[in-house]
């Protein structure tokens, strides 16, 4: 599959971030995690990548489909999505954009379910960010999987504000809606910001044990220490 960067986005800085994102995640090697193969610029100019082609659905296109998932796939799931995470995490990047469209499910060698997640173009080095890059303060990411602190101080998020994003999904998962609803960007962050979220278990409509749903619900704590 070959990513382009569109011609009417193509100024200094888009180009700059476009290929920071190509660099950063060619780092990554996790079997979990998309793999970069090669990137460079057309003769006419337009910068791209290729990586690997996946044929599969994402979690969202799934929920759609089927609705809420069964613990059992759910847990085969967050834990492949968290071990790629890790190694991003080890390495200094934080992905800022965890979501269900972002994480696909493939078959690989005849193994179902095998995670792959994708899209690092929000991708944020912790140790060597440069403002002009990412925004500066501006808040990136999708409202509905933000953490309480991309919102209130987005130039000083870290990891565990993918840990949020994370239990955001397993609560979709699981639940099949999202951990808030709202009618407009404003309404969803206010909610990450101040309500407490309705128990996971509370919303399945089978059982889960108290462990997944205490790991859920402890990913969506709004205190990053937590």
């Amino acid at each position: 599959a070959v990513k382009l960067l569109a011609p009417e986005k193509a100024g200094a800085v888009s180009i700059a971030r476009f290929e920071r994102e190509v660099r950063l995640t060619a780092r990554l090697t996790h079997p979990n995690t998309v793999t970069i193969y090669d990137y460079g610029r057309t003769p006419e100019g337009i910068f791209y990548y290729a990586m690997e082609l996946l044929e599969g659905a994402t979690l969202e296109q799934i929920v759609d489909a089927c609705g809420a998932q069964p613990p059992g796939r759910v847990v085969h799931i967050a834990s492949q999505v968290a071990s790629a995470l890790c190694e991003a995490h080890s390495a200094g990047l934080i992905h800022r954009d965890i979501k269900p469209a972002n994480v696909m499910l493939c078959e690989r060698g005849g193994i179902a379910d095998m995670v792959k997640v994708v899209d690092f173009g929000l991708v944020k080095e912790l140790e060597t960010d440069r403002a002009a890059l990412t925004h500066g303060g501006a808040v990136t990411g999708t409202p509905l999987y933000l953490a309480p602190e991309a919102i209130r101080v987005p130039d000083q998020i870290d990891a565990r504000a993918d840990i949020y994003a994370l239990g955001g999904v397993l609560y979709f998962l699981l639940a099949g809606e999202h951990v808030f609803q709202g009618q407009t960007t404003m309404e969803i962050c206010a909610h990450h910001l101040h309500t407490a979220p309705v128990p996971i278990a509370q919303k399945c409509r089978v059982r889960i044990g108290p462990d997944l749903a205490a790991l859920v619900m402890e990913g969506l704590a709004k205190d990053p220490a937590a």
